[in-house]
């Protein structure tokens, strides 16, 4: 990936970002609560929501400037396909209580990484700034993923005590 030199550079960075993740967090809320998860279900329905708010602060922030094309599913959690596609529906078909927040986890950790190497790698203070704010806001929402890792592992572990009983 090429080196971000600008704020409108970044922020159409962070709106996919954000645009994503909430996307995902929405329906592994639905899954965990299908699952019976209801734990996990309460956290990843938080995200989602918080995800939703950021973008809309980011859009806020942007209105009336000039932002690059957002960059072409270099933030996809899951496929680089249409929601509404057969692949993605069987993903998450397959996928269980634990890869969900495992999946969430990772993602949230490429994109504090990417937020860091631009507060690392930018010449501009201002621009650092604004990539080290957004690299904590990542952070809270790691803690947040792991929390609901804990809760799906706790069930997963619950669920094999009962099934070996």
């Amino acid at each position: 990936m090429k080196a971000i030199r600008s704020a409108p550079e970044l922020y159409a960075h962070a709106i996919a970002i954000e645009r994503e993740a909430g996307e995902r967090y929405a329906e592994f809320a639905q899954l965990m609560a299908d699952e019976g998860n209801e734990g996990a279900a309460a956290v990843f329905a938080r995200l989602s929501a918080l995800e939703a708010e950021h973008l809309k602060v980011l859009l806020r922030r942007t209105d009336g400037v000039a932002l690059p094309a957002p960059p072409d599913g270099n933030y996809r959690w899951l496929d680089a396909e249409a929601p509404e596609t057969a692949a993605h529906e069987f993903v998450y078909r397959l996928m269980t209580p634990h890869e969900a927040p495992a999946i969430a986890l990772g993602a949230e950790q490429r994109a504090s990484a990417f937020f860091e190497s631009v507060h690392r790698t930018a010449d501009d203070p201002a621009l650092r700034a604004l990539a080290q704010d957004m690299a904590m806001e990542e952070k809270e929402h790691i803690a947040m993923v792991e929390h609901a890792l804990e809760l799906t592992t706790e069930q997963f572990l619950h669920s094999q005590l009962i099934f070996v009983k």
